[in-house]
């Protein structure tokens, strides 16, 4: 469903008479270039698909090279417009420049070429889009799949999503489980972490980004002070840099930071980030775990399904104006807070994991006045409804 609303966005956008730069980013393994092909096949206009993705950096020749293609397009086939669609457009170096210059280039000579880009890394993309191309494009997000989507095209149970995740690529493997975990942290946690990040930004300390990354596996729903991972990473780093490793992670759709939520922005951005995975798969992939016994240990699995939870709402809220939070105060925790406006919704998840906050929905209540006091789980909204439900339906 979710996808299929990507699509039909984009396809009436690309069909519309003005001229815009369509941009598609999301996590590698999302089904992004999958629906870049169901478009071109779509479309009744000549198309060009080329990607930029490769162990090294591409040149800015390349671009105008593919750039070029798009054009004679026009002229071979005699047609009004052409696609021209760039994978992974964020591997060229210095891309938003010469994007910028050919499309003014194509905008002077009144040239329809319409150009559909795509990208793995959000954070690194939308800095070029921010910095050279405004005005000019216009951005739709495919993040991991949700439960919805799983189900219908795979079947997948409800213990099967918690365990295995989202990651449609790896489903053939879920029988042989050793070959799956392998599939995950080989081919898709090593690729986004040596192609998407390391290769495209500076880190002066990659293997700290990488400890960075599977201790926030395995803290998935902890809230953890900067200062505590700095002593479990045992690291010589500091708080800003770890935040920075953090916010790259978050761009590349891997684990995220929530927030604590206060009502005042600069208490916000200063406060312990609660820890969670954008897909479950992250956590299960590096645990000794089988799919039988995590959901034979109660703490395990409730552990599971709140990370199942925060990845349904992290995912969801892409792209849109919802906001996710978690809120505590001394000991008393809601899990999650959405916020739209305005609006506020208060979510506790029962999952029968132990937590360290007793439950405080009522003292936040008091204080925020949120618009729903949600209890996801045993004698609240069943999870798996919760998870069908589209999450602007709550705000």
């Amino acid at each position: 469903m979710y996808r299929r609303i990507q699509y039909n966005a984009l396809l009436k956008r690309l069909r519309e008479p003005r001229r815009f730069i369509q941009v598609l980013v999301g996590p590698r393994q999302v089904g992004k270039t999958e629906l870049a092909r169901q478009l071109i096949d779509t479309l009744d206009v000549p198309s060009h698909y080329a990607t930029a993705d490769s162990p090294t950096l591409r040149e800015a020749s390349w671009l105008e090279q593919q750039w070029s293609i798009g054009r004679k397009l026009l002229n071979e086939k005699s047609a009004k417009s052409a696609l021209l669609v760039l994978d992974e457009i964020q591997k060229i170096s210095g891309w938003s420049e010469v994007v910028k210059r050919l499309w003014d280039e194509d905008k002077a000579t009144k040239t329809d070429l319409k150009v559909l880009l795509l990208g793995s890394s959000p954070l690194l993309l939308q800095r070029g889009l921010s910095e050279s191309l405004a005005g000019r494009f216009e951005i739709s997000y495919l993040m991991h799949w949700s439960y919805e989507e799983m189900r219908a095209a795979f079947k997948f149970s409800l213990d099967q999503y918690i365990f295995f995740g989202g990651y449609p690529g790896a489903v053939d493997l879920i029988d042989d489980q050793l070959r799956w975990s392998n599939y995950i942290t080989e081919s898709l946690v090593e690729t986004t972490l040596s192609r998407d990040i390391l290769l495209l930004t500076r880190v002066d300390k990659p293997a700290l980004l990488r400890r960075l990354f599977h201790l926030a596996c395995d803290y998935s729903g902890q809230i953890l002070s900067f200062q505590k991972m700095l002593g479990q990473l045992l690291d010589a780093g500091n708080a800003s840099t770890l935040a920075h490793y953090l916010e790259l992670l978050s761009g590349a759709g891997m684990v995220a930071g929530l927030s604590k939520f206060s009502g005042a922005k600069v208490r916000q951005k200063a406060s312990s980030p609660k820890l969670q995975v954008f897909n479950t798969a992250l956590i299960t992939a590096q645990t000794h775990y089988t799919f039988a016994e995590a959901q034979n240990d109660p703490a395990f699995w409730g552990r599971l399904v709140e990370s199942t939870v925060a990845a349904h709402l992290l995912n969801a809220s892409k792209g849109t104006k919802i906001e996710v939070f978690y809120w505590r105060e001394r000991s008393e925790e809601v899990d999650f807070i959405l916020r739209y406006g305005k609006t506020l919704v208060a979510i506790e998840v029962k999952s029968g994991l132990r937590k360290e906050g007793l439950p405080g929905m009522q003292t936040f209540a008091k204080l925020f006045k949120p618009k729903y006091q949600l209890l996801v789980g045993d004698q609240g909204i069943s999870l798996e409804k919760f998870l069908l439900t589209p999450i602007q339906e709550w705000v």
